[in-house]
């Protein structure tokens, strides 16, 4: 069962408490938190085993869209990869910014920066893996969460980035251990990489707010990169 199917049920047992105890207070039935809760459970139990868990993320998302600081926190996580992956290279093919645009587009979960893999898949087929094509996925799955600890301090995302490389390290076979020192190395190289080009993932973040199209967004990075002198480039 999801976490966010799960965070529903805990919703509808909370509110069936307070129902319960304020229902006195209110002239409420008895009858009608009941029979609330038995359909919300229901419904959180069809979402487990028939939706894989999209009515709850979509549940959650939608309460969680409602603060002004987890609405800015997604942007600038998903600006975090999508400078990354641009820079390193890797194809962007889409983004969204929350539960309902991933549904619209066909996606599961809260949505996200789609990626194109087929570099890497193809490498994984072959089993030979170079260690440079690594590195640039990881730094970019982790760019998210260096993104939100630059502007906030923290990082509340990312728990699917993390398990992101720890796949892979199970389909290489790799110890865990290796897969979380991997973790800190490519969390340190987005931060570098952020930080190094400050000016393109405001633009980003920006273009990103106002929803603009991948190849906007990429000339958004573009002109902000040529209005700056980088060393090297």
């Amino acid at each position: 069962m999801s976490q966010t199917t799960l965070n529903l049920i805990a919703i509808t047992i909370f509110s069936l408490v307070m129902a319960s105890l304020l229902g006195p207070l209110l002239h409420l039935s008895p009858v009608v938190p009941a029979v609330a809760a038995f359909s919300l459970l229901s419904i959180a139990t069809l979402d487990a085993f028939s939706l894989q868990g999209r009515l709850g993320t979509l549940v959650v998302d939608t309460i969680a869209q409602f603060s002004e600081e987890h609405r800015s926190r997604i942007v600038r996580h998903e600006a975090g990869h999508f400078l990354a992956a641009h820079l390193l290279e890797i194809p962007v093919t889409g983004y969204t910014l929350n539960a309902w645009e991933a549904l619209r587009q066909g996606q599961a979960g809260q949505g996200g920066v789609s990626f194109g893999a087929a570099e890497l898949e193809a490498q994984i087929t072959t089993g030979k893996l170079s260690t440079q094509l690594i590195d640039r996925y990881c730094t970019v799955w982790m760019s998210g969460i260096a993104a939100e600890q630059i502007e906030y301090g923290n990082a509340e995302g990312g728990t699917d980035d993390r398990q992101k490389i720890r796949l892979l390290w199970m389909q290489l076979q790799r110890s865990m251990g290796e897969a979380d020192l991997k973790q800190r190395w490519a969390l340190l190289q987005a931060k570098t990489l952020l930080q190094d080009q400050t000016v393109a993932y405001k633009a980003l973040v920006t273009a990103m707010e106002q929803r603009q199209p991948v190849e906007v967004c990429q000339q958004a990075i573009e002109a902000s990169l040529k209005s700056v002198e980088l060393p090297g480039r």
